[in-house]
């Protein structure tokens, strides 16, 4: 059953993350961890921003190139025009020693200034929380700037994602780090989540592709039926990366079956709206596809 919690709204794929978000990423593994600082990374470059990444400090710098750069070395000239910086928490807050929120949000806050007047589109960052126990950082100073750094991210061409080694922090420092950022990033490229929204949606996460499609098929099955006695249900499809044809035409196919229920609205993003009428979604009666802004 789609799992339903205060945070499940801010649940995203890392492909969503835009220009003044700020996230939470949880890993537990050390080949996992590389999975979304390699996507956060090169759709950054992409994109034309600046790129920072801060590793945990017991990882060298030649091992972040080789594994961003696996399996081709698509990040070489990027690095030597500057584009992509590995740095640390040690350097970025030099030539102070202790760590202070102040400090590292005014250098974050310059390194933005001075990656536009470069004529990047804006500044991504990656850090990796292994620099708290590395300085001997208070851990509830580093609570205070998560949750107190939003003037680093208002109306600014900045983004950010903090990684924590779950080894290395415990559950309830975890839960509050990610109730303290406004976003919370999938930990596994390819994955797919459905959660209920606080509206009560079902909401799909990540890429609903063909390795997915039964998994996907099967929430539909039992958000149809849990919404039996209402006679409708909200689909939310705004927060996938990807869609397949495949899981389209399984949604076609269970909201035309769906005789019990008088609406299933689907919120969309314009290219899933595009797919869902050309597979024959304006001759299922019931089927409402809406055009959403955003994310739910």
């Amino acid at each position: 059953m789609p799992a339903r919690d205060a945070w499940s709204d801010h649940l995203i794929p890392v492909q969503r993350l835009r220009p003044g978000d700020h996230a939470f990423v949880g890993y537990g593994d050390d080949e996992v961890r590389w999975e979304t600082v390699t996507a956060f990374v090169r759709l950054g470059l992409a994109r034309g921003e600046k790129v920072l990444v801060l590793p945990c400090p017991d990882v060298s710098e030649e091992e972040v190139l080789a594994r961003i750069d696996f399996p081709s070395r698509s990040t070489v000239r990027a690095r030597e025009r500057g584009q992509l910086v590995v740095t640390s928490m040690r350097e970025l807050i030099r030539p102070d020693v202790e760590f202070t929120a102040a400090r590292q949000m005014g250098r974050l806050r310059l390194a933005t200034d001075r990656a536009t007047a470069e004529g990047y589109t804006g500044l991504r960052a990656f850090i990796d929380m292994g620099w708290v126990a590395a300085l001997g950082a208070d851990v509830a100073t580093v609570a205070r700037r998560e949750t107190g750094a939003g003037a680093l991210f208002a109306g600014r061409p900045y983004t950010e994602v903090c990684a924590y080694d779950r080894r290395r922090f415990d559950r309830s420092m975890l839960a509050a780090m990610e109730r303290a950022h406004p976003h919370a990033v999938l930990e596994r490229l390819g994955s797919l989540r459905a959660v209920r929204a606080p509206d009560e949606a079902l909401c799909f996460v990540g890429e609903a592709d063909a390795a997915n499609r039964s998994a996907f098929v099967r929430s539909l099955e039992i958000a149809l039926a849990r919404t039996a006695a209402t006679r409708r249900l909200t689909v939310d499809l705004t927060r996938l990366h990807f869609l397949s044809v495949g899981c389209a035409v399984g949604l076609l196919t269970l909201a035309r079956g769906a005789t019990g229920h008088d609406l299933v609205e689907v919120r969309c993003d314009r290219g899933q709206r595009q797919m869902l009428r050309r597979l024959g979604a304006d001759a299922v009666p019931r089927l409402a596809p809406r055009e959403a802004v955003g994310p739910c």
